[in-house]
């Protein structure tokens, strides 16, 4: 099987990368390998995840491009079987900051990829990370209540989450959110109209090994790097904001459901769901528990976007996909201590 990932010199795109590779498919990144100068980080670390592959799977190519060229997304799309589409601009502070970069890679960098898919004659099957953020702030519009250390959702019809039918009109989104829904839109038209099979998974908090989390993007890989390494954490809010949270290896495997499942397409709420949810304290206080550490805790207004409690409903996906998550919390925290104690000198 030729599998393609663009954005696989990231997080999550590497993570599909190695996955691939090690089932012995021919797998091609799609990167411009860009994240240095787009989140202002150490090109070092940038490059990371792209050099783990180099030296661990020889076998992927890279294709140094952009999803922006769309003749460039052409030409490597032509012969794939499966396209995992993961590039994009990821930060919400940047897309305020910087909207039109946002919208040019988020929203029409997926309809390159998209375009790219429907020109192909191997008629590919097509995945797309798109995001929660894509149902903006009528997330906020349900009631909550305040616990010790979390909210949570009052109203019992959310008692297992947010579904795929939630409302995504009518509300403020925040430049990234409207860019990514942009994606998940023309994603579901592409299989509607012109009969791609396509999955669209809007994905909560993914974490995992190798994520270089930083204060606007990557939450729980943030806090595990600046708990070691005694950087001050900002919270804005009061920090009794709800996340589900998701292993990147999961999701891989929800990926890999859908691919093999007869759907010829889907739109998944994806993340750990009800059960392995986690507050900004509590992830705090299980750093402290296992690690032994804990850095100065700064606190802040709330920020544009914010949402007080996300749970996804994974239900559709445990249903039509028989997926489930299988790493709890703790034992995902636990992998991400040990590989941030190993790369001490990237931070």
């Amino acid at each position: 099987m030729r599998v393609l990932i663009t954005g696989g010199g990231g997080f999550i795109g590497s993570h599909v990368a190695e996955y691939y590779a090690k089932r012995e498919e021919e797998v091609t990144v799609f990167d411009n390998l860009s994240r240095a100068e787009l989140l202002g980080m150490d090109q070092k670390a940038m490059m990371y995840n792209w050099n783990y592959l180099k030296n661990n799977c020889s076998s992927v190519k890279l294709v140094k491009g952009d999803v922006r060229n769309f003749e460039a997304v052409q030409e490597v799309a032509k012969d794939m079987d499966v396209i995992v589409h993961v590039a994009a601009q990821v930060a919400v502070t940047t897309s305020v900051k910087d909207p039109k970069t946002d919208f040019e890679v988020n929203a029409l960098g997926t309809f390159n990829v998209l375009e790219g898919a429907r020109g192909s004659e191997m008629d590919p099957t097509v995945i797309y990370c798109s995001t929660n953020k894509v149902y903006g702030m009528n997330v906020n519009e349900i009631a909550v209540k305040e616990g010790e250390t979390r909210y949570c959702f009052s109203d019992k019809m959310y008692e297992k989450g947010i579904r795929e039918d939630f409302p995504v009109d009518l509300c403020e989104h925040t430049p990234y959110g409207c860019s990514k829904l942009v994606g998940d839109l023309y994603v579901q038209d592409y299989a509607h109209v012109y009969g791609l099979k396509t999955g669209v998974f809007r994905m909560s908090c993914i974490y995992g090994e190798r994520q270089f989390g930083i204060e606007d993007q990557g939450w729980v890989a943030w806090f595990t790097i600046a708990t070691l390494t005694g950087k001050p954490i900002t919270i804005y809010g009061d920090g009794k904001q709800l996340r589900d949270v998701l292993h990147v290896s999961d999701l891989i495997e929800a990926y890999e459901a859908f691919m093999n499942s007869k759907l010829k397409h889907g739109v998944f709420n994806m993340g750990g769901g009800q059960r392995n949810t986690l507050s900004l304290l509590e992830l705090l206080s299980m750093l402290e528990k296992v690690t032994g550490k804990r850095t100065k805790i700064l606190f802040d207004d709330w920020r544009l976007g914010d949402q007080k409690v996300y749970i996804s409903n994974i239900t559709e996906a445990q249903q039509k996909l028989g997926w489930r998550p299988k790493i709890s919390p703790l034992e995902g925290i636990r992998r991400l201590i040990k590989w941030v104690q190993q790369n001490m000198g990237l931070f």
